[in-house]
């Protein structure tokens, strides 16, 4: 492994998370390359300062990624964490737009959602 990389430990498991929401900590530190602790460690300090949402789902968690908060340090304050996400390849998961129906299909009766 090189003597230093362009992310810390709390950047890798933010990324991994936001990559595979229902990773577990086990397969996290195993990805990152530190111990089991140290990243239930970084995941509780995410949870604490609002980065990551993390909800039981049986007996596993699935998280959630928060987005619209800024970067911590001073000089990076309004870059939000999901830009950085998105340079690493994160896509914001959400509901699909709805069809837009124009008035001559409601007229009609062909709404494409029938």
């Amino acid at each position: 492994m090189p003597e230093w990389t362009f992310l810390t430990n709390h950047g890798m498991v933010l990324s991994y998370i936001a990559h595979h929401p229902r990773i577990t900590a086990r397969e996290l530190a195993n990805a990152i390359g530190i111990t089991e602790r140290t990243t239930r460690k970084i995941i509780a300090d995410l949870a604490d300062t609002g980065y990551i949402i993390k909800k039981r789902e049986g007996r596993g968690n699935h998280y959630g990624i928060n987005p619209d908060l800024s970067l911590r340090h001073p000089s990076h304050g309004e870059t939000a964490v999901g830009d950085l996400l998105k340079a690493l390849g994160w896509r914001k998961r959400g509901r699909r737009p709805k069809a837009k129906v124009t008035q001559l299909q409601l007229w009609e009766g062909i709404h494409p959602l029938w």
